[in-house]
């Protein structure tokens, strides 16, 4: 059974989260503030996190932040502002998806089963090999590891499925609309400046200078690909 936690300072939005994602079979745990998810995570072992953006006290960007510090599950933001400059700015803390407010709790339910499907990996292919090696970049996908340069690199879920795509397919450039399709499972709306956030990311965890890619490269108007 996987744990969620959910962190909203609207205890209806939560009651009703908790409503849906028990009878969706999941154990749910609760919080109403950031530092109170902190230590809900601490003392418990948690697949998934449901965090607010805007709440008292510590909000969700500075809890998210703290979070990453130390764990790697899936986390979504649940937001009640729309605009794109919000949205960047979760993902560029670390937030794997997100949803906004009104939201239908049978999207957030499909965007959980999506989330949690990519932390444990049910679907990858079988005839993926264990380990793809580009360049200086191992992935092993039987222990779940990135190492760069013979080092751990940490990624987050979400990361980790972009990183492989790419390296699946050395020397193909991937569109930000075909790597959304294949990592989030979803109609790629807002793919472009979705799929850069995370591309980011990951230069910054693997590349020696992040400002002169040698991995992975963007081909201006088309999209990105792994340098074989």
């Amino acid at each position: 059974m996987y744990t969620v936690l959910v962190c909203d300072d609207d205890r209806d939005i939560v009651s009703a989260l908790e409503i849906y994602l028990r009878g969706d079979g999941y154990r749910v745990l609760t919080a109403f503030d950031g530092a109170a998810a902190l230590e809900t995570l601490r003392q418990n072992e948690v697949h998934l996190v449901l965090l607010d953006v805007m709440m008292p006290g510590m909000d969700g960007h500075e809890a998210l932040l703290k979070l990453r510090e130390a764990y790697n599950m899936p986390v979504i933001f649940i937001t009640a502002k729309s605009e794109d400059n919000d949205v960047i700015l979760g993902l560029n803390l670390g937030a794997d998806d997100y949803v906004t407010k009104p939201f239908n709790p049978v999207e957030v339910l499909a965007r959980v089963r999506s989330q949690l499907r990519r932390y444990t990996r049910l679907g990858a292919g079988p005839a993926a090999p264990d380990v793809i090696t580009v360049g200086r970049i191992e992935i092993n996908d039987a222990a779940k590891t990135v190492t760069a340069d013979g080092e751990s690199v940490n990624l987050t879920p979400t990361e980790y499925e972009i990183l492989k795509l790419l390296a699946s397919h050395p020397g193909r450039v991937l569109p930000p609309a075909e790597i959304y399709r294949l990592v989030w499972k979803d109609e790629p709306y807002g793919a472009d400046s979705t799929v850069a956030v995370h591309i980011r990311h990951i230069r910054e965890k693997i590349e020696i200078d992040p400002t002169k890619p040698r991995h992975i490269r963007v081909v201006w108007g088309q999209g990105y690909k792994m340098e074989p």
